[in-house]
């Protein structure tokens, strides 16, 4: 378990605060995290980006959610992984997020958008959020296999791109965390004893 970033409490996830109700899919109008901008709002965007992991892993897909929040704490996109069930290879939550914030902005550019996902981003992801012009980038579990935001790679803070966003990590770790850690430990199979194991 890592600890917490600054500002950022370690406490369990709990059912998110909305000046309206949603489901965790696309609503049908826009959303607003009640919560002023900072800690309070992170992990309130936090719990919203768990619900859509929750659905990946319904689906099969590897639980990691995303949402894209304006600089008014208006929801503008959420997402999560639809690899496996689209066939998509950029599947990703982040993408997914990214593209209905877009959509729903009606331009590329998501300047002054922060975007919040369970996990560390890839480098397809990191790379989609600097070209997106994403103002802050939190997430809650690193990724030592493929993160792109410091564990592997650090594609958002590279001086030789034209943008760089703020980065947030920790926010609601341990409940990412374990959200991945049950999906992985249902799929494995347990191993057979072998002839040389003694």
């Amino acid at each position: 378990m890592s600890d917490p970033a600054p500002g950022h409490p370690a406490e369990p996830v709990s059912p998110v605060r909305l000046t309206e109700q949603a489901e965790p899919t696309q609503p049908a109008g826009p959303i607003r995290l009640a919560e002023p901008a900072g800690p309070g709002r992170d992990l309130a965007a936090m719990r919203l980006a768990l619900a859509e992991a929750a659905l990946a892993a319904a689906g099969g897909d590897v639980p990691i959610g995303a949402v894209v929040i304006g600089a008014d704490g208006t929801v503008l996109g959420r997402g999560h992984n639809i690899r496996e069930v689209a066939a998509d290879p950029t599947g990703h939550a982040e993408i997914v997020a990214l593209r209905a914030a877009a959509t729903a902005v009606g331009e590329w550019r998501l300047t002054g958008a922060t975007l919040v996902v369970t996990l560390e981003p890839c480098t397809m992801c990191a790379g989609a959020l600097v070209l997106a012009r994403v103002d802050r980038l939190v997430y809650g579990a690193i990724d030592e296999k493929a993160g792109a935001v410091g564990s592997l790679w650090d594609v958002v803070r590279d001086r030789r791109l034209n943008h760089r966003p703020e980065v947030i990590t920790g926010v609601a770790a341990p409940d990412c965390t374990a959200l991945l850690d049950t999906f992985f430990a249902s799929r494995r199979t347990p191993r057979r004893p072998h002839s040389d194991d003694r």
